[in-house]
C-alpha cells in the first residue's frame, strides 16, 4: 500500500516546476517500464500491481531503489492516464550537458518553440528510428519530461539526447564551423530536389508560427515538403511531427545511410 504522502508527491511530478526541483520524472505502462528496466536505467521507485512485479526476472530489478506493491485502484489515483496500465516508475533526470562540438559532428535536430507534447514525443520517436541521436530545443519548447511527451515518444528517449539551449548560440557555433542549417519553410526548395547532407542541423519551427524571425538569418538552406494534393481546403500544411519523419527519412536516403 502506498502512503498518502508518497501518492501526493508522485502526483506533484506532473508539474514541470516540481520535476525541475526534484530532478525526477514519471514513466507509465508495462512495456515502457520494462524497456527502461532492461536498459539498466536507474529507477528511484517502481510502483506496480503484484502480477506485474511477479512477472519480472530478478535481473530487471537490480537497478531499482524501491518497489511499491499497489492495487489497481491505488495506481489509478496517481496515474496520468485515463486507463492506467499495471506499472509506473519514477526516474531520475539524467545529467546531460550540451557539448556543441559533439552535437555538430553529425546530423542533429533543432526545435524552435514546439509546444505540443504529442509533437515533441513524435519527433523524438522519429529521430530514434532514423538514428538521429541529438535534439536541441529552444528554451521555450515543451518539457521533454512532460508525461504526454514520454507517452508519445514510447521509450525513444533511451536512444536520443534532448537538450535545451539558446538556439542562436548553437547556430553561431555552427556558422563558425561552416555547418549547414536546414530550415523547414513553406518558401523553401523541394526536399526531393535539394542537396542534403549527413552533417548539419535540421531546424523545425512552431506548430502555427513556423520558425522565429530572429532565427531565419542563420538558415543556410531553406527546404520544404511539396504538397502533392490539389485540394485547396482542409489541408494547408503538415503537422510538425509528421513533417519531421518525412524530412529525416529523406536526409538519410540521400546520404546513402538507409539499411538495405
Amino acid at each position: 500500500m502506498i502512503s498518502k504522502k508518497k501518492a501526493k508527491f508522485i502526483i506533484s511530478l506532473q508539474k514541470k516546476k516540481v520535476r525541475d526541483e526534484e530532478r525526477l520524472f514519471i514513466i507509465e505502462g508495462d512495456k515502457l517500464v520494462k524497456e527502461f528496466l532492461a536498459a539498466k536505467i536507474p529507477v528511484k521507485t517502481l510502483i506496480a500491481r503484484p502480477e506485474f512485479l511477479s512477472s519480472l526476472p530478478d535481473d530487471l530489478t537490480r537497478f531499482v531503489n524501491e518497489i511499491e506493491d499497489v492495487s489497481y485502484e491505488e495506481l489509478k489515483q496517481i496515474s496520468t492516464l485515463k486507463t492506467p496500465h499495471n506499472a509506473l516508475a519514477i526516474i531520475p533526470v539524467p545529467d546531460r550537458n550540451l557539448d556543441t562540438n559533439d552535437v555538430l559532428k553529425g546530423l542533429c535536430v533543432a526545435l524552435d518553440f514546439v509546444q505540443d507534447p504529442g509533437n515533441l514525443g513524435t519527433i523524438i520517436r522519429a529521430a530514434a528510428w532514423f538514428g538521429i541521436k541529438n535534439i536541441v530545443c529552444s528554451e521555450d519548447c515543451v518539457d521533454v519530461y512532460n508525461p504526454k511527451v514520454i507517452q508519445a515518444s514510447m521509450g525513444a528517449l533511451l536512444n536520443v539526447s534532448v537538450f535545451y539551449n539558446d538556439l542562436k548560440k548553437l547556430f553561431t557555433s555552427a556558422a563558425k564551423n561552416k555547418i549547414p542549417i536546414f530550415g523547414t519553410m513553406l518558401e523553401g526548395d523541394s526536399i526531393y530536389n535539394h542537396k542534403l547532407d549527413n552533417k548539419g542541423i535540421i531546424l523545425l519551427g512552431n506548430e502555427s508560427k513556423g520558425i522565429s524571425d530572429e532565427l531565419i538569418p542563420f538558415i543556410t538552406e531553406k527546404i520544404m515538403i511539396p504538397k502533392f494534393s490539389k485540394a485547396k481546403q482542409g489541408i494547408d500544411s503538415l503537422n510538425v511531427g509528421m513533417a519531421a519523419s518525412v524530412v529525416f527519412y529523406e536526409f538519410l536516403r540521400k546520404s546513402g545511410r538507409l539499411p538495405e
